[in-house]
C-alpha cells in the first residue's frame, strides 16, 4: 500500500470526541491502520464503479455505492 496521510493528531482528536479522556499511541496507530485499510477499499470499489459508468473521476455517488456493496 502507498505512504499513509492521515495524522496520528487527527485519530487523536476523533477518540477524544468520542469521550476519550486519554489516548494511547497504539490505540492512535491501530485506528489509523484501520481507517486507511479501510478507505482504501471503498475506494478499489468506487473506481471499478466509476469505470463502469465511463468516467475516470470517482463521485460521491460512487462512494456510496460502493459502502452499500
Amino acid at each position: 500500500m502507498a505512504e499513509r496521510l492521515i495524522p496520528l493528531a487527527a485519530m487523536e482528536k476523533i477518540m477524544k470526541e468520542a469521550g476519550a479522556l486519554r489516548v494511547a499511541d497504539d490505540a492512535k496507530i491501530a485506528l489509523k491502520q484501520l481507517i486507511e485499510e479501510k478507505a482504501e477499499e471503498l475506494s478499489k470499489r468506487a473506481i471499478k464503479f466509476a469505470s463502469h459508468a465511463g468516467r475516470k473521476t470517482v463521485k460521491a455517488g460512487d462512494i456510496k455505492l460502493a459502502i452499500k456493496e
